[in-house]
């Protein structure tokens, strides 16, 4: 498998400047909101789109102006668009067929990749007959058995219910871990993101705002744009407790405090109080809202359900451990 390389890679609607590399047995995963570029990322890696400026190498190759079919690239999308008059195993082999591959090499490969999915026993099957996680096996298999340099991913589980969701995630990353090879995977899911990817792209505005270890992104965002879409509720963020200084005096920026749910301590008597506004229990944990004198945005506690406070309760707050980001530039200092 070859890896992937984007250089100062520009396109229409929403690429501005990326540069991104991606190892040749890494599973990548693309994370930011919707308009964030991620989808035309993978159209102008996959051929779909023209990059207006800058190059796309597989490997040492420059691809850049090859044509899809020239690239070696397999896309799966959020919509399974798979042929309903087709049979699954015709469905698998059809890129194959129209590419001229033997026909006995075609089904040798069909099966081959339909057995790596666990849909071996649906070959016979048409669409219709199958459930959303079965036709999303088959538009994976379809995939694979292109046996593609690299192997690219649109939201495929955006159409799933969450139980499909998690079985299906873990099913990717057991089929990364099977075949290996250079695989690209677009989400607007933090948790997904943070479940599947070697590393993770978050993507903001057709820019990468930060590529790191999902370790990396949860313990040291770069950014507070970082820090409040990775992690669920958001990491909080407060202004800075140093006096307010006129900027023709001190021209140095105001700064903003980050810290995530879990990092706040209640109950100390030593700390400053907060008033207790609303409590959301789930499971072993809660998350407890607290309004702060000075605060125009609660502190979002993460506790125990089993020492939550109540509704209306005044505790003291504190905070373990906590960033810093400049509030004009949104940067980690």
């Amino acid at each position: 498998m070859a890896g992937l390389r984007l250089e100062e890679v520009h396109a229409a609607f929403g690429i501005n400047g990326v540069d991104l590399a991606v190892g040749e047995d890494e599973l990548l995963v693309v994370l930011g909101p919707s308009g964030a570029g991620k989808t035309t990322l993978l159209r102008v890696v996959a051929g779909l789109m023209p990059a207006t400026r800058g190059s796309v190498y597989i490997g040492d190759k420059d691809v850049t102006g090859l044509r899809p079919g020239r690239r070696n690239v397999s896309m799966v999308f959020q919509s399974y668009a798979l042929f309903p008059h087709l049979t699954v195993g015709e469905n698998i082999s059809f890129g194959l067929i129209v590419r001229d591959v033997p026909k006995a090499e075609a089904r040798e490969r069909t099966v081959k990749a339909a057995e790596a999915i666990g849909c071996q026993h649906l070959l016979s099957r048409k669409p219709f007959q199958l459930s959303g996680g079965e036709r999303q096996r088959v538009a994976l298999a379809r995939a694979l058995v292109r046996e593609p340099d690299v192997f690219l991913l649109d939201e495929p589980m955006s159409n799933l219910d969450l139980e499909l969701r998690v079985e299906t995630r873990a099913e990717i990353k057991a089929l990364h871990r099977r075949v290996g090879g250079t695989m690209v995977h677009v989400t607007h899911d933090q948790t997904e993101a943070l479940v599947m990817g070697d590393r993770i792209a978050v993507m903001r505005d057709g820019l990468i705002e930060q590529l790191g270890t999902p370790e990396k992104l949860w313990n040291e965002p770069e950014t507070t744009f970082v820090a409040r879409f990775v992690g669920s509720p958001a990491m909080n963020l407060l202004p800075g407790d140093g006096p307010v200084r006129p900027p023709e005096l001190f021209p140095e920026p105001a700064w903003l405090i980050g810290f995530r749910p879990e990092a706040v301590v209640l109950g100390q008597e030593s700390d400053p109080a907060g008033t207790v506004t609303r409590v959301d229990v789930i499971g072993e944990d809660s998350y407890v809202y607290l309004g702060v004198a000075g605060l125009d945005a609660p502190v979002v506690a993460r506790v125990p359900t089993a020492q939550r406070p109540s509704a209306g309760e005044t505790v003291p707050v504190g905070v373990r451990a906590a960033h810093v980001f400049d509030a004009a530039t949104g940067r980690r200092l």
